[in-house]
């Protein structure tokens, strides 16, 4: 029997195509060409404040490859400058880091500062290549020596210091015979170099400063780009992965690796950075918002901070999907704000449950249902969900509805409750509203209605329509909790910052609702647990203030989106 003839309609690729980055590439291409054997990856943070959602994306970056290619994740603090380190922030950047990777390695955490021995003899072994030198330049007469994008440096007067001056003025620095800032020691490269970063950079600093880590071991401490190349020799990094302002510095960072002699030098490679819309992400403005009181720390939710946006109920993997539509490239692009709202969205309409809460409370009178009596309604977790379940929530007849769903003189399309109309209560009865009580200001107090038995959920409403349907939970059960909204921190019509560098703070960037009333099982959640609130979006226990004798709760997101995935 013949084989059947195939036509250019019959043959398909079954492949599937995969969408790589440029970095992705780079890494496939070393495989190939057998120029890296094992993937080694890193995230070096400098414990000097709390990370951003900017950070985020590194470490999403950084974690995802070594996971990719099967290689290894190492977290690093570059803690370099004891000047503005602290514990704090190395407790804070653990937390973050394990949060948003579902834990590391312990064994694949290291410190700078746990190789400045290794350093100190990297420099000396420069110092005996002829390759740097003692400077006793004051910071601004280096800044004069080093020229500009135009004109070439000139050499420092003690640029030409013998080998053996400058290994015993190196050891005494270190030994703290000299003052901070009376000698630096520099690399000998190039003072006409195109590369700023060239012109004999600072590799040493006299700063008698304590350390976190070791003390007061030291009062010399290295240069970031000095000890950075350092330390990813030593630990094996294959592609060193930073943000595109470090792209002049990678011919000092090769500099570095080639001149010590490292085998298997690391690969530094850039990539553009995590910008977003209308928030603030660098550490001295937050800073500046926390010491001046506008926030009530690093984690105000607010922010965007790693920490902020824990606390605020967001989700690893919400940021991760962020990260995912963000992409990877060489281009500076910026990721509207909304779109991190969607991913948080997407990510929690289907795992959390739909509770209902009032934020507003009136009190709603049945008038016609049985006194002290409390019956228990059948209502779906998640109706989009089904394996979520459903639970038993209490109804009775005095309950709370919001404000905003009762009107005296509704105008016209409201089809909520207002005298004569008929409204469905969620999840329960059919109810029409008989008549309101309002105190001496003529706020409107209690709303009467009357229910019909007839239209239970789940009865088929007996036939009967209505088009409004409100939410409620019942009065003699409802736990009293604080309810926080959030806006955005900036004034987004005026931008971020103001000519003189200080930031539009929006007024009215936070909302505090004391007096919120939420359904019984709302009052068991623990710390961090989110919910959707029916109608109100998605909110989650605060993680510092909520305690079971006063329930806080943040609002994550609203339900609305003003981002449409592409």
């Amino acid at each position: 029997m013949s084989s059947p003839v195939e036509t250019n309609e019959n043959i398909v690729d079954e492949k599937e195509v995969v969408s790589r980055n440029f970095i992705q590439n780079i890494i496939d291409k070393d495989i190939e060409e057998g120029k890296c054997k094992k993937v080694v990856t890193r995230f070096p943070p400098e414990p000097n404040g709390y990370l951003h959602i900017g950070h985020a994306k590194s470490i999403i970056l950084n974690s995802g490859l070594a996971k990719e290619y099967g290689g290894v994740f190492h977290l690093r603090f570059d803690d370099t400058n004891p000047t503005k380190e602290k514990v704090e922030f190395v407790d804070s950047i653990l937390e973050d880091v394990k949060w948003i990777c579902g834990d590391i390695d312990t064994d694949q955490i290291y410190y700078a500062s746990g190789y400045f021995d290794t350093m100190y003899e990297c420099a000396v072994k420069l110092i005996k290549k002829g390759k740097a030198f003692v400077c006793d330049l004051t910071p601004d007469e280096i800044r004069e020596y080093r020229g500009t994008l135009k004109e070439p440096g000139r050499p420092s007067p003690y640029r030409e210091r013998t080998i053996e001056e400058n290994l015993d003025l190196f050891e005494r620095m270190r030994a703290g015979e000299f003052e901070d800032g009376s000698k630096v020691l520099r690399a000998k490269i190039d003072m006409a170099s195109p590369n700023i970063n060239m012109r004999d950079p600072i590799l040493y600093r006299v700063a008698r400063k304590e350390h976190h880590n070791t003390g007061n071991k030291w009062c010399i401490y290295p240069m970031y780009d000095f000890a950075h190349p350092i330390e990813d020799a030593i630990e094996g990094i294959s592609h060193s992965i930073c943000t595109l302002e470090f792209e002049d510095h990678r011919p000092l960072y090769d500099w570095v690796v080639r001149e010590l002699e490292f085998e298997n030098p690391p690969k530094q490679i850039e990539f553009a950075k995590l910008y977003l819309t209308n928030v603030v992400t660098g550490k001295r403005y937050i800073k500046k918002l926390v010491e001046d009181g506008i926030v009530d720390g690093w984690d105000d939710p607010r922010l965007v901070s790693i920490a902020a946006l824990r606390r605020r109920g967001f989700t690893p993997e919400s940021i991760r999907n962020f990260m995912e539509l963000s992409g990877v490239s060489k281009s500076q692009s910026s990721s509207d704000y909304a779109m991190l709202e969607y991913c948080i969205r997407e990510d929690l309409k289907l795992k959390r449950p739909r509770m209902m809460a009032v934020l507003d409370p009136i009190k709603l009178v049945i008038t016609n249902y049985p006194e002290n009596e409390i019956e228990y309604l059948d209502v779906s977790n998640n109706q989009e969900n089904e394996e979520m379940g459903t639970r038993k929530v209490p109804f009775g007849r005095e309950l709370y509805i919001d404000r905003e769903d009762f009107m005296i003189e509704p105008p016209r399309k409201y089809f909520r409750l207002f005298p004569g109309n008929e409204v469905r209560l969620m999840n329960a009865y059919f109810v029409t509203c008989t008549d309101y009580v309002t105190d001496e200001d003529g706020n409107v107090t209690e709303v009467h209605c009357t229910y019909d038995p007839e239209t239970k959920s789940g009865s088929g409403f007996n036939g009967r329509k209505v088009k409004g349907t409100i939410h409620w939970v019942c009065a003699e059960t409802a736990e009293k909790a604080e309810v926080r909204l959030y806006e955005n921190i900036v004034d987004e019509e005026k931008g971020v910052y103001n000519e003189d560098g200080t930031i539009n703070v929006n007024p009215n960037s936070i909302t505090v609702l004391k007096d919120c009333y939420i359904e019984p099982a709302l009052a068991e959640a623990e710390s961090m647990d989110s919910f959707q609130f029916v109608r109100h979006g998605y909110f989650c226990v605060d993680s510092k203030d909520s305690s079971k004798e006063h329930m806080v709760f943040n609002r994550i997101v609203s339900l609305k989106s003003s981002y449409r995935p592409k």
